[in-house]
């Protein structure tokens, strides 16, 4: 109860989604050797994994020590978590003009993220009616926050041209959006077909995810010369983390300048 209400939300979707799949069975026959499978199955998205396994110890726990259930010790404890993460890369260019020829999911939902410079998670939900003129609305999931910003053309033309129906721009039925995970792996799918596109520009595909297209939003807006505000209003990201990508590309630019005064280009 002492939480903030955006950590009982993201905690709320990882109860409903070991609800989804585990309700039917009996807490007490989780086993060690089970959470770890499940942890390394999610090897894909390392800190996802690791929420996963905090939660499930977080219940396990709850469950034992203040509702006196007869469990034995916690099955998630000693599971090591794959922890801290480098950050995520922005794409480069080459992979960015691939997405035009990924499957449809894929290619729209990289669009959505693009667009609107939010987390993967939230901007693969977006509903159709989102859309209002030039503007879209967007959650920002960690502040449990909606807000609506500008919308670029490319992105409101794409949402426009769908065939009328769904309520959401990525639909799994008529009323209910894509998850994550099921366009995350289309994503994983398609990003191994580009392995020798990759080697081409000396590079390697696996570098990147689906994440990296806000981190590209973010350096895309920097290069436009947008100030550290501007940036904030579309991505909702922290002070730290703009300037962490407005200094790569300000070093870019500064280094273009330079080499061709270098060279009197």
């Amino acid at each position: 109860m002492k939480l903030s209400d955006g950590t009982k939300k993201s905690y709320n979707r990882e109860f409903e989604k070991i609800l989804e799949k585990n309700a039917d069975k009996p807490m007490s026959s989780t086993t060690k050797s089970a959470i770890r499978k499940k942890h390394n199955g999610m090897s894909a998205t390392p800190r996802a994994a690791d929420w996963m396994l905090q939660t499930a110890s977080i219940l396990w726990n709850y469950a034992k020590i203040k509702m006196d259930w007869p469990l034995r010790e916690n099955p998630a404890q000693g599971v090591d978590k794959f922890g801290s993460q480098r950050e995520f890369l922005a794409w480069p260019d080459w992979m960015l003009e691939a997405l035009a020829t990924a499957p449809e999911d894929v290619r729209i939902a990289g669009e959505l993220i693009r667009g609107t410079g939010q987390r993967p998670a939230a901007a693969i939900k977006t509903p159709r009616n989102a859309l209002n003129g030039d503007w879209i609305a967007v959650t920002d999931e960690k502040g449990d926050e909606t807000f609506e910003i500008c919308c670029p053309v490319r992105l409101r033309t794409l949402i426009e041209n769908l065939e009328e129906g769904p309520m959401h721009v990525l639909a799994k039925s008529e009323n209910a959006p894509r998850s994550y995970d099921s366009v995350e792996k289309s994503f994983r799918a398609w990003r191994a077909t580009l392995l020798d596109l990759a080697k081409e520009h000396d590079d390697d595909a696996n570098r990147y995810t689906l994440h990296g297209l806000r981190k590209r939003a973010c350096v895309e807006l920097a290069e436009a010369n947008c100030s550290d505000a501007e940036i904030q209003a579309v991505t909702g990201q922290s002070a730290e983390t703009v300037a962490y990508y407005r200094k790569q590309a300000n070093r870019k630019a500064m280094s273009r300048t330079a080499q061709k005064r270098r060279f009197k280009e």
